[in-house]
């Protein structure tokens, strides 16, 4: 059995709003009023919307019709009535189909499976009465779905099966929840680390050690992020707590241990403790933040004098090591190797993909990333080979 992750589900209120903006959008060339200014002809048209999305789910057309929607100030007031047809719907919301359909695929994706290898499909919610909805999920998994359980109960049976399953010794069925997104912490330069992979089975508990990123820091700043994006600023902030009474010490020095553990409810405790005090510090994360862009980016400058370093190991510093010494020679490399063959148009091509090797390489020594690392040294390996061999045969 596969899911979606809760957050890309759609609502019924998307397609309400598109029958809403349809509306608004005729009266107005008709009027030269927009109704989304007097918020009882808004609540009207929402209302309105809503029942004739439902309406449409059983019959090819129906009426909206909102006697004295709004009134023009001349002791006139003005009526509204549309007839809105199935098919003028699907067309209004077809991306929002489409979309339905991409939920589907990246659930397939990210729980490695192929269409055909689903036993069954069940909808869930009431938007999938539309018919529109209906015939793009049997067109995608090539076949009906089951209408065997009720679209508004499914997720109440399905919350009754897994509370039954954790209180009972024997059971037939194991259901496994996930983590629909990574977890990890913002670090020094707005990267994101990620702690807990996204589809990890819960409970888990993962721990990290990281260190200060600036001299003298007796304070750290943890910010708590989920998401699937290397750059912190591009994923979401669940919150963010303070460590504060570390030691006076060069950057690097003073270990710092991150655990993220998630209980069978769901619920994130995010701990923070200095390895050399055992002073702790920690926060549970219960929901989104709610905070505006703009607040959750002057967040984050302000926390930047604060943020950890990942620890740097002895395998990371060698791969550096090794690294740096290939991006040397190669540079010194690169004015005989241009005097060569820079005139040819297989050179200069040679030579942009040295550079970009070159670049790659910085990049993943300044993010730390070990792994990448070790394999930019094999193309930095390939790279200063060929340019001792293009050198030694022009001598």
């Amino acid at each position: 059995m596969i899911s979606t992750t809760g957050d890309t589900f759609l609502g019924g209120e998307d397609f309400d709003a598109r029958i809403i903006d349809w509306l608004v959008q005729s009266f107005q060339e008709e009027q030269d009023i927009d109704l989304r200014q007097d918020r009882m002809a808004l609540q009207r048209l929402r209302d309105a919307a809503e029942k004739a999305k439902c309406e449409l789910s059983s019959v090819r057309e129906t009426e909206i019709n909102l006697p004295f929607i709004i009134s023009t100030g001349r002791n006139e007031a003005l009526h509204l009535q549309r007839a809105l047809s199935r098919d003028t719907l699907e067309t209004l919301a077809e991306d929002l189909v489409e979309r339905t359909v991409d939920i589907c695929r990246q659930a397939l994706a990210d729980a490695k499976l192929d269409a055909d290898e689903i036993e069954d499909v069940i909808l869930v919610g009431g938007m999938t009465r539309m018919p529109a909805i209906q015939r793009a999920v049997a067109d995608f998994f090539q076949r009906e779905p089951n209408k065997g359980v009720h679209p508004d109960e499914v997720v109440a049976l399905g919350a009754g099966i897994q509370g039954a399953a954790l209180i009972e010794d024997k059971h037939e069925m194991i259901l496994l929840d996930v983590t629909p997104h990574a977890l990890g912490i913002m670090t020094f330069g707005s990267y994101f680390e990620e702690l807990v992979p996204q589809n990890t089975t819960v409970p888990t508990s993962r721990t990290k050690i990281f260190t200060t990123s600036r001299d003298n820091q007796t304070a750290v700043k943890i910010l708590v992020m989920q998401g699937e994006s290397k750059k912190a600023d591009e994923n979401e902030l669940l919150g963010e707590f303070i460590l504060t009474g570390l030691r006076r010490a060069p950057k690097g020095h003073v270990e710092i241990e991150v655990t993220f553990e998630i209980n069978t409810d769901g619920i994130v405790s995010v701990h923070a403790k200095d390895l050399e005090t055992g002073q702790a510090q920690s926060i549970q994360v219960t929901a989104t933040s709610g905070l505006t862009q703009d607040e959750i980016k002057n967040m984050m400058e302000s926390a930047r004098d604060y943020m950890v370093e990942r620890r740097t190991d002895e395998k990371f510093e060698a791969a550096r090591q090794e690294a740096e010494t290939l991006i040397d020679e190669i540079e010194q490399l690169f004015p005989e190797v241009e005097r060569v063959v820079g005139s040819a148009d297989f050179g200069r091509d040679a030579i942009t993909k040295a550079r970009s090797v070159l670049d790659k390489a910085r990049k993943a020594i300044e993010q730390k990333d070990t792994e990448a690392v070790q394999a930019q040294v094999e193309q930095l390996s390939r790279t200063q080979r060929m340019f001792k061999g293009v050198v030694a045969r022009a001598q």
